[in-house]
């Protein structure tokens, strides 16, 4: 299952700056933004279980960029320059 965030990041900077935070402290996850999409949305995979949503929610909370949680079904992320794995 791959979760799904609301964000308000504009730049790609930005986005890459929290990809990296996300794999550097969920080391088993995989993250990248859509910044074309109107929500400027952050998928969110584990490769080897369950995304522990609270837990990321708090920190994108921590950098202010979470808008709106929302969790959807889907077997593949889809791929994203900003993408690092």
């Amino acid at each position: 299952m791959v979760e799904v965030f609301k964000t308000d990041v504009k730049d790609r900077r930005h986005a890459y700056q929290l990809v990296e935070q996300i794999h550097e402290t969920f080391g088993d996850y995989t993250a990248n933004f859509d910044l074309h999409d109107c929500d400027r949305i952050l998928r969110v995979k584990c490769t080897t279980g369950f995304v522990q949503a609270p837990l990321l929610v708090e920190l994108l909370k921590d950098y202010g960029v979470v808008r709106k949680y929302c969790r959807i079904k889907c077997s593949v992320v889809s791929s994203c320059v900003l993408s690092r794995r």
